[in-house]
């Protein structure tokens, strides 16, 4: 509450004086008594004065029919996922009705470092949103990792007291968490107190019980419902994912239904969605809408979508709900099954006008971060036995399978064909020469390469391909373009998304950008990938050595549950 304007806006409680704006007669949902409630809701300052039909604005809408909810809140997300600007994401993403965001700019710290971090402070700073960021804790992901920059405690320090920084980013590190590493305990002490944000993807029992002792609060990795159960009852708040690679809502959403659980400790979260998956189905409004058709009822999966997450993150006195005091983010729908946006309000105001406009200069180091030498030919080789390591995707899930099978091979050289393709990842940002050669089956890319400068978290240039000669073409051009997607066929470039800043996002504007990426990923679901796999979401994960099973990095293949690297 800002107290120097107290005396006015009791006034306008009062009914002394007319309110700003008035939405009249709408159904007002209550998610702190689960009622939906015919009324009306008084706005001045950009908070919300009064509910009832008593009040006069100098301005009303008229709500008849229509369902007013709080402003949605996305729990953990990535905003250089999304490949646009950080401004340009909310543009887009407001408009579904997400007025909140609670960021991780992890990505950009582990190519650009503070730097980075403030990229993403300075683009959101004016944005009609709340976009919160919570200190990247793991820039390297794990201490070997071969990434741009390191992000350690001393530099957190400086950030303390932004007014926009709410806690401690993903812990993906559970090694050196439970272990209490002195580095890492140091992160931990700093934000004592605050929140702390998980990644525990299938941690369980004594591991699990000293990961939670540190204070991580919460956790979005999980993928079934035991998984859940077991650290709800440890205390964690669960973040229901529903991204572009990694979709969860259903499975979780069927079980808490069929386990009658409480809701409160639920939010939704889309952690990494891109950009032309947010246009075609939406932001959270696409997760409480998955959550209804599963069965869930609306106001509860309003509740995950807006108090229980603001809850989570000490943000439940000012969003979150439609009372007196709160600030006025408001979502007025259609309905409450299909759960259609009609307009969007962030502090009383219509956020339909916002446009991003890019404010990077073009001179800006952030714009040159791909120091890669070229690769040669004999570097993509991979001499294989009679099994080899295998990375198995799993459709749907960003998690993967360690399988140890045979695979095509000539003269004790591995040959993609089929189900089995060869991947690559190309340390991109000292120029050190390393190179990661590995065998995914079920990506099944045919008649060529597909390329990313997109790859968690590290992001190095990861190709993968059925040809060593497309390969090496996709990999040259993001090179010379200083980072993107390209797909290649033929020894041709037939579609290319460049990613200027960071070789993450770009400044083109979303309609070039989508438009581009549309036709690539049809192109590449033509060339065999199966169309239930996001194919740049999940290439860009393949290099994550903190999800299991089995991960691919410039030093080798990584097995994740055993925390450590496989000779081949």
């Amino acid at each position: 509450m800002d107290f120097e304007s107290f005396d006015n806006l009791a006034k306008t409680a009062r009914g002394d004086i007319m309110a700003e704006v008035v939405f009249r007669g709408g159904n007002v949902i209550n998610v702190f008594t689960g009622e939906v409630i015919q009324t009306s809701v008084a706005v001045s300052k950009g908070t919300i004065v009064g509910i009832g039909d008593q009040y006069v604005g100098e301005t009303e809408i008229d709500l008849t029919g229509k369902y007013l909810s709080p402003g949605f809140i996305d729990g953990h997300l990535h905003l250089e996922s999304t490949i646009v600007t950080p401004a340009e994401l909310v543009e887009q993403a407001v408009k579904c009705g997400t007025t909140t965001y609670i960021v991780d700019p992890h990505e950009a710290a582990n190519v650009s470092g503070a730097d980075g971090i403030d990229y993403i402070l300075d683009e959101t700073a004016n944005v009609p949103a709340n976009v919160y960021v919570m200190m990247p804790s793991c820039v390297p992901a794990l201490p070997f990792e071969d990434n741009g920059c390191t992000f350690d405690a001393h530099e957190m320090r400086r950030y303390l007291d932004h007014p926009r920084v709410l806690g401690l980013g993903e812990v993906m590190d559970y090694v050196s968490t439970v272990n209490a590493v002195p580095q890492m305990v140091e992160k931990l002490a700093l934000f004592d107190g605050k929140p702390k944000d998980g990644h525990a993807p299938l941690l369980s029992g004594s591991q699990l019980n000293a990961y939670v002792l540190a204070g991580i609060t919460n956790d979005h990795e999980c993928s079934t419902m035991e998984e859940v159960i077991e650290k709800r009852r440890l205390g964690m708040h669960i973040h229901v994912r529903e991204g572009s690679a990694a979709r969860n809502l259903e499975a979780i959403v069927r079980g808490i239904l069929q386990r009658n659980q409480m809701t409160e400790g639920f939010s939704f979260c889309t952690d990494d969605k891109h950009i032309e998956d947010i246009r075609r189905e939406g932001h959270i409004d696409c997760c409480v809408r998955k959550a209804i058709a599963c069965g869930l009822p609306p106001v509860d999966a309003i509740r995950m979508a807006t108090i229980n997450t603001a809850r989570q993150y000490g943000l439940h006195h000012q969003l979150g709900a439609i009372a007196p005091g709160m600030q006025a983010d408001l979502v007025v729908l259609d309905d409450l099954t299909d759960v259609r946006v009609h307009a969007v309000y962030h502090k009383g105001k219509d956020v339909s006008g916002f446009h991003a406009r890019p404010k990077l200069p073009q001179d800006s180091p952030l714009r040159r971060t791909v120091h890669c030498q070229p690769i040669k030919p004999e570097q993509l080789e991979l001499p294989v036995g009679e099994t080899s390591h295998v990375i198995r995707i799993i459709p749907g899930q960003i998690v993967t399978e360690h399988e140890q099978c045979a695979v095509p091979r000539q003269n004790g050289v591995f040959v993609p064909q089929g189900e089995f393709s060869k991947i690559a990842v190309i340390e991109r940002h000292r120029n050190t020469g390393k190179v990661g050669v590995g065998i995914v089956a079920g990506f099944c890319l045919h008649g060529g390469a597909m390329a990313s400068t997109v790859a968690h978290d590290s992001h190095n240039l990861s190709v993968i391909g059925d040809n060593d000669v497309d390969m090496l073409l996709a990999a040259q051009h993001l090179r010379d373009i200083g980072g993107g997607y390209t797909l290649v066929s033929g020894g041709k470039i037939l579609h290319t998304v460049a990613l200027p800043i960071m070789g993450l996002m770009s400044d083109a504007g979303f309609d070039e950008v989508q438009a581009e990426l549309a036709v690539m990923i049809a192109r590449a679901h033509d060339m065999g990938i199966p169309q239930d796999i996001s194919p740049l979401i999940l290439l860009s994960f393949l290099a994550l050595p903190v999800i299991p099973s089995l991960r691919i990095t410039p030093r080798g293949l990584f097995d994740v549950n055993q925390m450590k690297f496989i000779e081949v």
